[in-house]
């Protein structure tokens, strides 16, 4: 067999004797030609698709189009599947599964005679997944995510998926829309394949991707059924040869800078509250140091420049038209790290220099934003959240980011869903209510359901934002006035397990200060008094995630898993 420079397959396909043999002769029942095995690159392509997660249906597609990009430039590409997260099916949360699929993926990676992959993914916890599982191994790798569905269109109007399902909730709750009306709409919102089409998780993590220089420019942008969106998986395919080529890893991509850079993106984009969590994540299996805090301090001088939903008007489409992230990135300008190096072998700056924009509606420029800076993720703390909590002030509502109020506690979402349209309910617009053990270790896996809808007495009065507070997470795809990730959670034993209905709480988003108005020594009684919730589970994945998982503020990983392990060759059996 020809030399191949050391790559990793050469210990598979290049081996002498009964393990060479047996490598070879067991893949050419697929019948590929002997030329396969003559030292190219072996390149894996890592695929989510799945029937049971609709965002990612449409993925088979998209990796023939890379399949094709990689034999154009020389590799031999071998597809297979890893663990699809659908959000909008798998119970009790898609979130619950990010670290076994990232797990699962790693794992893949290193076991299997590949000298680099590409990452197929859609739905939103898919994306980080497969990134925390190329950090670990540190092989070569390109992302491609399957890109946002088309526009919703609906009497007449644009709908984002996810966004106008929390407006239709509250209108089906207020008595303003009809059963019959809301199955129409839900048609009219999903009409083609593809993730998301708000600035909601999926899209967003698309975006970071990008950003971080892991994914082709324009690739976020691109709608699931565009042309274009293949004509970029191909050329995936042909990157990733020339970077196992050139050694190009994950390690050297997504560094520090490129981490800043991702988080002012995703400051100037509106994008989603839950990148947070995953880019802390993405970072600790690199051993990049990423805080909570570098949220806001990072974000503090950035502009919302993109006007889409939920901050904004528009969607998914209408911004790739717009010119996408490259246009939004060459806007930030000197806020990136323009030397930062890219899966194209170039710079951010040499990627974005020549981006045009096309509506200025749609992206802003930087002198005359969509929102001024510091509308970005807030990062609170205080003795309800000792290590933090987050807000998303670009879709809060701006009379509440100062408020006072008296709490209303339940202790799971179900239990507020009871009692959500009781007329009695002992609440008002200054009421702020508090949904508990929601966090990683409590629904397990962190579910979207901070955002509870209002009650139904007070959407009936016209009433359209409350303060909400919650160890868990909420939707990309969601507005309001919500406090999330509060950490530690309430089955770790935080504060929030402490709140009892009743008690005063100040939100001050402009201090950044989240404060339980109750002396220490009540709480300490209260502390006192308090027992842990039983384990979610006694066997399997759940026992194990809620065993080692760690709390939001860090990623929410399994504390195993921190930090790369590298790509080495597993001892051959045979």
């Amino acid at each position: 067999m020809a030399n191949n420079g050391g790559r990793r397959s050469a210990a598979w396909f290049g081996a002498t004797g009964r393990s060479g043999m047996t490598h070879r002769s067991w893949m050419r029942s697929q019948g590929f030609t002997t030329e396969v095995f003559d030292g190219r690159p072996v390149i894996g392509i890592a695929t989510t698709w799945s029937e049971l997660a609709p965002c990612n249906v449409h993925l088979h597609r998209v990796a023939e189009s890379v399949k094709r990009g990689v034999w154009q430039a020389g590799g031999f590409p071998l597809e297979f599947p890893a663990m699809a997260l659908g959000e909008t099916l798998l119970r009790p949360t898609a979130m619950l599964y990010r670290n076994l699929l990232a797990m699962e993926a790693e794992e893949l990676f290193r076991a299997n005679p590949l000298d680099g992959v590409v990452l197929l993914s859609g739905c939103d916890k898919t994306t980080p997944g497969l990134l925390m599982a190329a950090a670990s191994v540190d092989l070569p790798a390109v992302m491609v995510t399957g890109g946002p569905k088309l526009n919703g269109k609906y009497q007449g109007t644009d709908v984002g998926s996810g966004t106008a399902v929390w407006r239709w909730e509250e209108d089906l709750l207020a008595g303003r829309m009809t059963q019959e009306e809301c199955f129409f709409a839900e048609g009219c919102m999903s009409r083609s394949d593809g993730h998301c089409m708000t600035m909601g998780t999926a899209s967003t993590m698309a975006s970071v991707a990008e950003a971080l220089g892991m994914q082709l420019p324009y690739s976020a942008a691109w709608p699931a059924v565009d042309a274009r969106r293949y004509e970029t998986a191909q050329r995936a395919g042909q990157v990733i040869v020339g970077l196992v080529e050139d050694d190009l890893r994950p390690s050297a991509i997504m560094t520090r800078q490129a981490f800043e850079n991702a988080i002012r993106v995703n400051a100037a984009i509106g994008g989603s509250t839950n990148a947070v969590i995953h880019l802390l994540a993405i970072a600790g299996r690199l051993g990049v140091p990423l805080s909570l805090d570098d949220f806001d301090a990072l974000a503090a001088d950035v502009p919302t420049l993109v006007n889409l939903q939920p901050s904004g008007q528009y969607l998914m489409e209408d911004f790739c038209y717009a010119g996408g992230l490259p246009a939004v990135m060459r806007e930030l300008g000197g806020l990136l790290h323009g030397d930062a190096i890219t899966v194209t072998g170039r710079t951010v700056a040499e990627n974005v220099a020549d981006a045009p924009c096309w509506n200025r509606d749609v992206i802003h420029a930087m002198d005359a934003p969509f929102q001024p800076p510091g509308t970005g993720t807030a990062v609170l703390r205080g003795n309800l959240a000792p290590d933090g909590a987050v807000l998303k002030q670009s879709a809060a509502s701006p009379h509440l980011l100062k408020h006072r109020g008296r709490a209303l506690v339940f202790d799971s979402p179900e239990a507020y869903h009871a009692v959500v349209a009781d007329p009695d309910l002992d609440a008002d617009e200054n009421t702020v209510l508090v949904i508990r053990y929601c966090g990683p270790k409590g629904y397990p896996g962190m579910p979207e359901v901070s955002n509870v809808p209002l009650p139904k007495k007070l959407l009936n009065r016209g009433v359209r934002d409350m303060v909400r507070i919650c160890d868990g997470r909420m939707s990309g795809t969601a507005y309001g006035t919500v406090v999330l990730h509060v950490t530690p959670e309430a089955a770790a034993g935080g504060p929030l397990a402490l709140v009892r209905t009743g008690d005063w709480i100040t939100l001050d988003v402009p201090s950044r200060a989240l404060t339980l108005e109750v002396p220490d020594e009540e709480l300490a009684r209260r502390r006192a008094e308090w027992t842990a919730p039983p384990p979610a589970a006694a066997r399997g994945w759940t026992r194990l995630y809620s065993d080692h998982v760690l709390q939001a503020d860090t990623g929410a990983d399994l504390d195993f898993l921190i930090g790369a392990s590298g790509h080495e060759v597993p001892r051959d059996s045979h």
